[in-house]
């Protein structure tokens, strides 16, 4: 299973919040575009998603920026991403030119709880739990957090 661009660019965004948040910085969603190699819009849109979901707090004006929430420190991460993947499927069996199998197939409900497997691995894994060292060593050394 791949994960989306997107549920990747958000792990590590929260993941450089989590760090940032505990030296006590903000960080814009420039900062974490720079430091994650991503373009800044991606990220904006990224971080609007994380704040509808209470993982990130964002604040306007001077003393502002994004921080993680309480909530996105302890949130396991096989939930989150369940929650941005959305309920897709592995393989499209529908669309355009469905597979004629696509009402009666066991590869199909195979892949859809190897799937949920993926996710249910990772939910024992929170935010807080994935940013020690020596990750969070490489996390620091990702660029200024302001």
């Amino acid at each position: 299973m791949q994960l989306s661009r997107f549920s990747d660019l958000a792990l590590r965004a929260l993941m450089r919040l989590a760090v940032a948040d505990g030296r006590g910085d903000r960080m814009t969603a420039g900062g974490i575009a720079e430091s994650v190699n991503a373009s800044t819009s991606h990220v904006a849109k990224i971080v609007s998603r994380l704040v509808e979901l209470g993982l990130v707090e964002s604040r306007r004006g001077r003393g502002g920026g994004l921080a993680i929430t309480e909530a996105g420190r302890q949130a396991s991460v096989g939930q989150m991403l369940r929650e941005l993947e959305g309920p897709g499927e592995v393989v499209q069996c529908e669309g355009p030119a469905p597979c004629p199998l696509a009402g009666n197939c066991s590869l199909r409900r195979a892949l859809a709880e190897a799937r949920e497997a993926f996710f249910a691995a990772l939910d024992p894994l929170t935010v807080a739990g994935i940013v020690h060292t020596p990750t969070r060593q490489v996390l620091l050394s990702l660029g200024p957090a302001p």
